[in-house]
């Protein structure tokens, strides 16, 4: 992949930030979304981050996914980025999402350059993530926690940041009718918040190379 898709990447990201308040992402709330997103709902919201982690190899680049462990409460076996629940320690997205990578696979938080941010996603969970998007040199080798962790693979970057790689669906759960993205690759499928925040990314590093 060409080094100015790397470039792509920087300029989407670069007007990013994390101070409040945050935007919030539109692309998987439910078709009544105000219906849902009641005052008291987003207060009662509780802060979380994810690190969509990149990795550049020469000119290979890919994004770092994880399988749920089967044995989580909560969606137990889906794909999606290291990330949780933000502690009393943790001073900043930032700091949330790369303990929890550091945590969940290993990863070094000193190798993560972050490159910014995407849209907060609200869960009906009850929780408001914030995608924390950094780029790491050379290889990695994962040391998945195994009460956590089932998997953890690496999708091509030009599959993620390819529009025709999603599918558009909806579901209904608690009375609501959802819309959400999925993508397929190699055995895996990737949907839900996780593949709305990939086709975020994807849509503005389209933005940037038009």
């Amino acid at each position: 992949m060409s080094a100015s898709i790397e470039q792509r990447l920087r300029d989407a990201l670069a007007s990013t930030h994390d101070r409040a308040p945050r935007p919030l992402a539109r692309l998987d709330l439910p078709l009544d979304a105000d219906r849902w997103l009641t005052p008291a709902f987003m207060k009662a919201l509780r802060p979380a981050a994810v690190l969509a982690a990149v990795f550049r190899r020469d000119d290979r680049y890919s994004v770092m996914l994880t399988r749920r462990a089967e044995t989580l409460s909560s969606h137990r076996g889906q794909i999606s980025f290291p990330g949780g629940r933000r502690d009393d320690t943790d001073v900043s997205a930032v700091a949330n999402a790369l303990r929890e990578a550091q945590e969940e696979v290993g990863l070094d938080p000193g190798r993560v350059e972050v490159l910014g941010y995407l849209d907060d996603y609200p869960t009906i969970s009850r929780y408001l993530v914030t995608p924390v998007v950094g780029l790491i040199e050379g290889e990695f080798e994962p040391i998945a926690d195994p009460s956590e962790v089932a998997e953890v693979f690496e999708l091509p970057l030009e599959i993620a940041l390819d529009p025709s790689a999603y599918e558009r669906k909806k579901l209904s759960r608690d009375g609501l009718v959802v819309p959400y993205y999925e993508l397929n690759w190699n055995g895996y499928r990737v949907w839900g918040a996780t593949a709305g925040m990939l086709f975020d990314l994807c849509e503005r590093v389209d933005r940037h190379g038009r």
